[in-house]
């Protein structure tokens, strides 16, 4: 069981605004997750692995991707209180879900670093 969250790499947010919006990312999809995927990944460590796109366009694909399976997502807009407009599409936050259901739309992301 893990989580992935999906960065735009083409914000350049600072660390600190990649990890707030990680964190919306990781909560809004933990929200829409069912009882059961939740019990067995808080047991199992609670893994996550952030990994980026290049751009919005890459974002909504993965997206799309999503639509078509029963794991959980949640795409992050921003407020616009600091680094970025009002209303930005930050990241995407994917599960908990099992790990081989996951890395069939993301296993070929790149880690964010």
């Amino acid at each position: 069981m893990k989580q992935v969250i999906v960065i735009r790499s083409d914000l350049n947010m600072s660390t600190g605004k990649i990890a707030a919006q990680a964190c919306h990312a990781s909560l809004g999809s933990y929200k829409k997750s069912n009882d059961i995927s939740i019990k067995k990944w808080e047991s199992e460590g609670e893994k996550k692995v952030i990994v980026k796109v290049k751009d919005l366009e890459e974002l909504f694909h993965i997206k799309e991707l999503l639509k078509s399976t029963d794991i959980p997502f949640y795409l992050v807009r921003d407020a616009g209180r600091t680094e970025i407009p009002k209303s930005t599409i930050t990241c995407l936050g994917i599960g908990p879900d099992e790990d081989d259901k996951i890395d069939k739309i993301t296993q070929d992301l790149k880690l964010l670093k």
